[in-house]
This record gives C-alpha cells, structure tokens and sequence, in this order.
C-alpha cells in the first residue's frame, strides 16, 4: 500500500474521537515540556520527540530496514524515559500525590496552552538587596546560599522548606541566615522579587572530582543549577568568600561588581 493510499485511509477514518486523541496528546506532550523546561532535560526530551517523529514518517513511507532500527528505539522508549527522567518523575508523582494538587488544582492550567508562560523572558530583581545582604554576611563570615528561581518550577525544593512569602529586602535575608536563626541552614528561594521559601533542601551534586575545599552549600548550588536554570549565590561560612553558581559552573571569590555583572547577565539568558 502506497503512502498516498495510507492518508487517504487516515482522512477517510478521521473523525471526533480522532480529534480528541490528537488534543488530549498534544496537551499531555505540553505538561512534559512545561516539566522539564528550563532544565538539562530538556534537550533529551526533544530527542526522544524527534527520534518518534522520524520514526513514524520511515513507516509511512515503508522503509523496512531504517523503521526496524528505529522501533528498537521506541520499543525501549518507556524504560529510557523512566531512566534519564526519574527525578522529573517522581517530583510529578509526589505532586499528584499530595493534598496541594487535590486542594490548590487549576484546571485552566492543566487544559488551556498558557503562552505567555512560554514567551516570558523578562525577570524582575532587586539585585541591590541581595548583592549588599551577601557582602554585609561576607564580612562576618555567616554561611548562606541564596537561589533565584528563573523558568524552571522549584516547587518541589520550596516545599521542602519553611514557606516565607516576603519582600525582598536586605535585612530579611541578612535576618534568615543569621547564625542563631531557626532558619538559617538550608537555602532561601527567590521568586518573582519575593522570598518565598527558606531552609530549603536542595539536591548535592555527584560529581567525584568535586573540589575538597568546597563545602556542602557549593555543592547543593551545583547540584541544584545542574538540574535547573536557577542561579546559586553562596557566602562561603569559613572564608566569607562570595560564589555565585549557574549551570553547574561555580564562579568563586567574587566582587561586588563582579557579582552584579553575572546576576544581570544571566537574569537576560
């Protein structure tokens, strides 16, 4: 059967229960890349998506021995799926799980595409209250690791923490990481210039040639910024030395306009 005879067939066939499988799909495909947007993932996820696309235009036009190779891939597709998306995984599955998606669920937002979320690229900061509370906690040398959430959802990592939901201002960080704080050790999450969460607990990074002289709040800014665009900010608590840590790349031992220079610059990315 020719390809012609193939799509004749499918618009011959195609009818409201079609349309509805292609809609519910698309929506489906749309909250896996709102999922993994902003992250490493990603990339992998539009491999695998072309990788099917590929796949189904070799069978549409009957090249036997290219369709065999590649429905090898997609008959394992599942099993890589849950292996290179795991932590993705089981950060949806908490979620579904948890009384917040049954209390706080938005239906608007699960069924309508939200393109405004998708064409965002500006984000608001008060850079001065951050830059000005991380060289104030320098010169004591009062350990903090402050993240700036971008695209990426951090609500997993916020809901492990004490929720805060407060302006962003240089005394109020200076006050959360102060050493005899109840809130202190863990990470504070910046949101939409507003703090919304602090003590938070953030994943470390594995990687074994990990500098020794880095201490655990470095390594939960790699381990965070390597899963995520967000942006670490780390005030070293042994040598009052100022970090600031992107995509997994640590930036050390940073002056005051240096670390201006690299908030602002990433904040455009």
């Amino acid at each position: 059967m020719t390809m012609l005879s193939h799509l004749y067939i499918l618009f011959i066939t195609f009818g409201i229960t079609d349309a509805i499988d292609i809609f519910l799909v698309a929506i489906m495909l749309y909250q896996l890349y709102k999922m993994v947007k902003g992250t490493a993932a990603v990339n992998v996820f539009i491999g695998l998506a072309l990788i099917y696309i590929i796949w189904i235009i070799v069978r549409a036009f009957e090249l036997k021995l290219l369709g065999s190779i590649l429905g090898k891939f997609v008959n394992v597709g599942v099993i890589a799926v849950m292996v290179v998306f795991q932590q993705e995984i089981r950060k949806f599955l908490l979620y579904i799980g948890s009384n917040e998606f049954i209390k706080n669920k938005n239906w608007k937002s699960i069924l309508m595409f939200n393109t405004e979320d998708i064409n965002s690229s500006r984000f608001s900061l008060d850079a001065d209250a951050i830059i000005n509370a991380c060289f104030n906690m320098s010169e004591t040398k009062t350990g903090a690791l402050i993240i700036v959430s971008r695209k990426s959802d951090l609500k997993f990592y916020v809901n492990t923490g004490e929720h805060v939901d407060s302006a962003l201002t240089e005394k109020m960080l200076e006050n959360i990481f102060y050493k005899n704080s109840p809130m202190h050790d863990g990470a504070v999450i910046i949101k939409d210039n507003r703090i919304i969460a602090a003590r938070c607990v953030l994943p470390v990074t594995e990687r074994e040639n990990f500098p020794s002289h880095f201490g655990m709040r470095h390594r939960a800014a790699v381990g965070l910024t390597e899963t995520t665009d967000a942006i670490a900010i780390t005030v070293s608590e042994q040598t009052g030395h100022i970090s600031l840590t992107v995509n997994g790349d640590i930036n050390t031992n940073l002056n005051r306009e240096k670390l201006r220079y690299l908030i602002e610059k990433n904040l455009k990315n």
